[in-house]
This record gives structure tokens, C-alpha cells and sequence, in this order.
């Protein structure tokens, strides 16, 4: 199989990477920073990956390169919990989603002959924040920032199939391995001053990271199965959870918590992502009898502290 992915070099991308490198697949890597990209994928190390240089936002000859692909993996998008909130900010997190997908799907109609499916990532921000509701695959959109901008990325990724492309759209919780969300919570841990963000009382709907490329992966390889896909494990938590569970996997104490207005001065509005939170459960993908590897969250961070 030939697979263009977009997002390669990231922290979920790179697994995935490595996983279709290991099936014997050909792979297309779309990136903004070639150079970044051959370090992370040496020639030497992965002889059918080729790197394409793009500019996520704007049409042009790498294009061409979608035709002959028979899937499209498309998780290119700017980080929300990097930096403050400013109104430049959202533009560009809503630009990279939404302007992203638009000329990938550009490019899969245009090409001769068209992949035969885009996996195009979202988000469970898409249902907006509750400490009470639970939501699935058939719940409706909230409201907030988050939740426009799923919807406006997930309006673009649609149209991939008035070429006729099946489409997969794996709404992504929080992504837990080395690295990525978990590794900014580990350091405060290991200095015995580790506990709960906020009130304590926020979900917290995860996955590990195995279970989604696996879920990519499971989703390319099933012709039968499209629509949407809640990429987040069976078994949410609330943040209290979470940090005990943490502490317990690292024989650390998970008892002082971080004051909200701490996160508030660091991501301003982006806080909320992790203040608020929200109970997603993988209902539809469940039902398609995906099997998780890590369905509970200790043996999860169990795996992943070991490693």
C-alpha cells in the first residue's frame, strides 16, 4: 500500500510512521520542514519513505503526489496547548485545520487515480466541555472555539467524497505516551509535588497512543467502515483519577493540586481543553469490534512509564 500522511513528524504520526514502514508499506511524507523530516525518517532507515516538501495552506505541485496513493492519512494541524490564545492564535489553529484539510481534499479530487480513503484526524473538542454529559459519535456539536473549529475542519474533510474517496474521521482524545500531554504532567510527579489540574472533578477522555495508530491503521485496512470514529479509550477518568493513577504507577505522592488560575496564566483560554474537559465514549468504534490494547488508563501508564 502506498500511504501519504501529513502530521508525520509529530507525536502521534511518527508511531504511525513506524508502524507502516514495519508492514512493508510505501510512504509519502508531506512536511513544511524537510530537513526536520529526514532526521526523524533517515534514508537509511526507512528506503520507501520519500519527503515531500508543502505548505500545509496553499495549493501546489506536491499535489501531484496524491495520485497513485491508495490512502491518505491527513494529522497536520497546529498545537492548541502550546501557546496563549490570542486572537492571531485561533485564526492560525483554525487556518492549519481547516485551510490544511481543504487542500489535501483538493488534491485527492484533482488526482488520477484517487486514493481510495483520506483518515482525517479531529478532535473531542468537536462535542464542547461537560462535567456531566456523556458523549459518543452521535452526539451533536457544542458551541465554544474547539468546537467550531472541528466542525469547520470536519466540513472540509466531507467533501473528499464527492470524489468518490471513503472518508474516516477519528476524533481524537487526549493522546497518552512519551511525550506529548503526558510528559509536561511527569516532571511535577517526579519531584513529589504531582496532583490534579484544576477541580479535580473534569473528565478526562484518553487514549493510548498504540491504541490510535492502531486505529488508523484498523480503519485503512476495513473498506466497510467510514463515518465517525471517537479515538479515545473506553474507560475516561475524572482528572482526580488520573493524577492518583499517576502517582501510584510512579510511587509518587498525587495529592497537591494546580490551581486553575496557574494554567489560566500560562494558555489563557486554552486552558479550558484541560479545566473543563468532557466524557467521550468510543460507542461507534466499539462497535465496529475494535480491540483496544489499553482500555483502562493504570495498565496504560503502567506500559508507558516503563518505556
Amino acid at each position: 500500500m502506498k500511504v501519504a500522511i501529513t502530521g508525520a513528524t509529530g507525536f502521534v504520526g511518527s508511531r504511525l510512521v513506524e508502524r507502516l514502514h514495519a508492514q512493508g508499506n510505501q510512504i509519502l511524507v508531506f512536511s513544511r520542514n524537510p530537513a526536520k523530516a529526514k532526521q526523524v525518517f533517515p534514508a537509511n532507515t526507512y528506503p520507501n519513505l520519500e519527503i515531500i516538501a508543502y505548505t500545509p495552506t496553499e495549493s501546489g505541485s506536491w499535489q501531484q503526489s496524491i495520485a497513485g496513493c491508495d490512502a491518505v492519512v491527513n494529522l497536520s494541524g497546529e498545537s492548541i496547548a502550546e501557546k496563549r490564545w490570542t486572537p492571531e492564535q485561533k485564526q492560525t489553529i483554525l487556518n492549519s485545520r481547516k485551510l490544511g484539510t481543504q487542500k489535501i481534499v483538493e488534491a485527492i479530487n484533482q488526482a488520477n487515480p484517487k486514493p481510495a480513503v483520506l483518515v482525517n484526524s479531529s478532535a473531542i473538542g468537536y462535542y464542547g466541555t461537560s462535567e456531566t454529559a456523556a458523549f459518543d459519535e452521535t452526539s451533536s456539536a457544542g458551541n465554544d472555539f474547539l468546537s467550531t473549529v472541528c466542525k469547520e475542519w470536519e466540513t472540509e474533510a466531507q467533501k473528499v467524497k464527492d470524489s468518490g474517496t471513503r472518508l474516516v474521521i477519528v476524533r481524537t482524545g487526549i493522546v497518552l505516551g512519551m511525550g506529548g500531554a503526558l510528559a509536561k504532567m511527569l516532571p511535577p510527579f517526579k519531584m513529589f509535588a504531582g496532583g490534579p489540574i484544576g477541580s479535580g472533578r473534569q473528565w478526562f477522555s484518553w487514549i493510548h497512543r498504540d491504541d490510535l495508530v492502531n486505529l488508523i491503521l484498523f480503519a485503512l485496512s476495513h473498506p466497510e467502515i467510514e463515518g465517525v470514529l471517537n479515538g479515545t479509550a473506553p474507560n475516561p477518568v475524572r482528572m482526580n483519577e488520573l493524577a492518583q493513577t499517576l502517582g501510584e504507577v510512579l510511587n509518587r505522592p498525587s495529592w497537591l493540586p494546580v490551581p486553575s488560575f496557574v494554567l489560566e496564566g500560562l494558555l489563557g483560554d486554552g486552558a479550558q481543553v484541560v479545566l473543563e474537559g468532557q466524557q467521550v465514549l468510543p460507542k461507534r468504534t466499539l462497535s465496529q469490534r475494535f480491540e483496544y490494547q489499553y482500555s483502562t488508563l493504570k495498565p496504560a501508564l503502567t506500559e508507558i512509564v516503563k518505556e
